[in-house]
């Protein structure tokens, strides 16, 4: 008990905790972007590990680090163009429409590597965003080490957070996208095009979720893996609704799970192998379930959420 007390009042364990959650930040600001409007993203995993792998190939090839972000961004607003074109033009179920998003981005990423790179017996590792070192900022007491010794990446999905939670709280585009996800023959009786509000959704919400997928390979590590995004995606969508589709709840259970994660590897280092390393592997998903059993009780669903809309109806 003393040792799981003292692992949760170190900085350093903090500080993982938000480099652990990165990921998912963008993933769940994405996911709640579209959602909002009305469409369910169910091809987050492959989005992220096309993400991870265009941007990780990108920066291989000489782009830069940032323009690695913008390849995955851009990697995701494809694919989500083609998930809006399925699940919103042509009113496609959204289940089955992001499954297959998942399962072809996934399988494209993995041959479009083995195509860049046939005889890699090992993927080529890149030089990283490397942590910042804020003058006077990084040296506060407690938040200095935990905030402001990250990567750019960290606090760019800080920064997306805050700025998706002004948008739809305080422009006329996002209370337009809120209004879509609600009731969108009123939107169209305003003269708003419903169909090109959640397209638009779509695709900016799965640039966010392409670029969680580019920190795994630009951030938290330097190659790109098979399997590497290890269902992060799946757990963006539970964050979701854990969040009751607010970006600030998000950011929450975003860190929350990331403590989660960040805990169970200390406290296995802790327990010197007594214990099965697998048990520890399935505690942050155990806690993530209590916590969306708890958390997401009262929350409630945009009313057209998974509902198509075809103009003429009612």
């Amino acid at each position: 008990m003393q040792a799981s007390l003292d692992i949760l009042l170190t900085v350093s364990f903090w500080a993982a905790s938000l480099r652990i959650a990165t990921p998912l930040i963008f993933g769940v600001a994405g996911a709640v972007l579209c959602e909002r409007a009305g469409v369910l993203n169910l091809g987050i995993e492959g989005i992220m590990t096309a993400g991870a792998m265009t941007g990780w190939l990108a920066v291989h090839l000489g782009a830069g680090l940032w323009g690695g972000v913008l390849v995955a961004a851009l990697t995701g607003a494809l694919l989500g163009l083609l998930l809006a074109g399925l699940t919103v033009k042509l009113g496609l179920s959204q289940h089955v429409s992001g499954l297959a998003v998942t399962l072809l981005a996934t399988s494209a990423a993995y041959f479009g590597y083995r195509l860049a790179l046939p005889g890699a017996a090992t993927p080529p590792r890149i030089v990283p965003f490397a942590p910042l070192d804020w003058p006077l900022l990084s040296d506060l007491p407690v938040i200095g080490p935990i905030l402001f010794r990250q990567t750019a990446l960290t606090l760019l999905a800080l920064a997306v957070i805050a700025g998706l939670a002004w948008f739809l709280a305080r422009t006329p585009l996002g209370l337009a996208v809120r209004a879509v996800g609600e009731n969108p023959a009123a939107v169209e009786a305003q003269g708003i095009d419903v169909h090109r509000l959640r397209i638009g959704a779509v695709v900016a919400g799965s640039a966010l979720m392409g670029m969680g997928g580019a920190f795994l390979t630009l951030s938290a590590f330097n190659a790109f893996f098979f399997e590497m995004v290890a269902g992060r995606g799946w757990i963006c969508i539970a964050l979701t609704v854990f969040a009751g589709w607010r970006p600030g709840k998000a950011l929450l259970g975003a860190v929350l799970f990331g403590a989660f994660d960040a805990f169970q590897v200390r406290l296995q280092q802790a327990a010197g192998g007594v214990v099965p390393g697998q048990v520890f592997l399935m505690l942050p998903y155990l806690l993530s379930i209590a916590a969306l059993l708890i958390g997401a009780r009262n929350a409630r669903a945009p009313k057209a959420l998974m509902v198509p809309y075809i103009r003429g109806e009612r």
